[in-house]
């Protein structure tokens, strides 16, 4: 069985009320590929914006494999030495990352967010050395706009992923750059000009579905 973990950040992890793109691609996987598959993880919850914490289960939709690796406010610097235990408890073979806008965002450079990447591969290859993954940039968001310094820092950040990606990529355990939809607007597909709404989830669902299906196969065009 393809056991998938999606790790990320809040835009990752959903808030109560919210399908997120882990339910979108999971039903387009669902739909599309021929052998079994789910959705591994240590946690299932949502975070609860009047609790300030993780603690809902009030998906929009709550039939679906709910597991992940997310975390509102979580980034490479805090999911880096989560990743290994993670991988090894729950036998994932895929990641799908979604991570990096809180990291430059609170904690780290671009150069010092490349250096925890590294260090989020290897201990997910510590932990099965055939992991694959599909990561996906940083997609900037509102801030971006009005904070020129912070929009130069997501730009190298996202130049410094690809190469370091292709540097550490190997047949064994391959590490598939995403592509973030080229139609992505975060004034039409956020609610708050960060966080997706439904189409945000079509589209961010549609990105590792591409990346999925043109790399290995898995699934089929996806349609939102």
């Amino acid at each position: 069985m393809l056991r998938i973990m999606p790790v990320g950040d809040s835009m990752t992890i959903g808030s109560t009320g919210r399908h997120t793109w882990r339910y979108r691609l999971w039903q387009h996987l669902r739909a599309t590929h021929d052998g079994p598959f789910t959705l591994v993880g240590p946690r299932e919850t949502l975070y609860d914006p009047t609790a300030d914490a993780a603690t809902s289960y009030a998906y929009a939709d709550p039939d679906f494999p709910r597991a992940h690796l997310a975390g509102w406010g979580e980034g490479w610097l805090h999911l880096a030495p989560l990743v290994g235990d993670a991988v090894r408890a729950h036998r994932a073979g895929l990641l799908l990352v979604s991570l990096g806008l809180i990291d430059l965002g609170f904690y780290t450079d671009a150069d010092q967010t490349q250096e925890n990447v590294r260090a989020f591969v290897a201990a997910a290859r510590s932990a099965n050395p055939d992991v694959r993954m599909v990561l996906l940039p940083v997609i900037p968001n509102i801030r971006a706009e009005a904070d020129e310094s912070f929009a130069a820092q997501v730009a190298r950040f996202n130049e410094l992923f690809a190469k370091t990606l292709a540097e550490l990529d190997t047949p064994r355990s391959p590490l598939v750059l995403a592509a973030v939809p080229p139609e992505y607007d975060i004034h039409t597909d956020t609610y708050d000009g960060t966080h997706p709404n439904a189409s945000g989830e079509h589209r961010i669902a549609g990105a590792f579905a591409a990346a999925l299906h043109e790399t290995w196969g898995l699934g089929g065009p996806y349609v939102g």
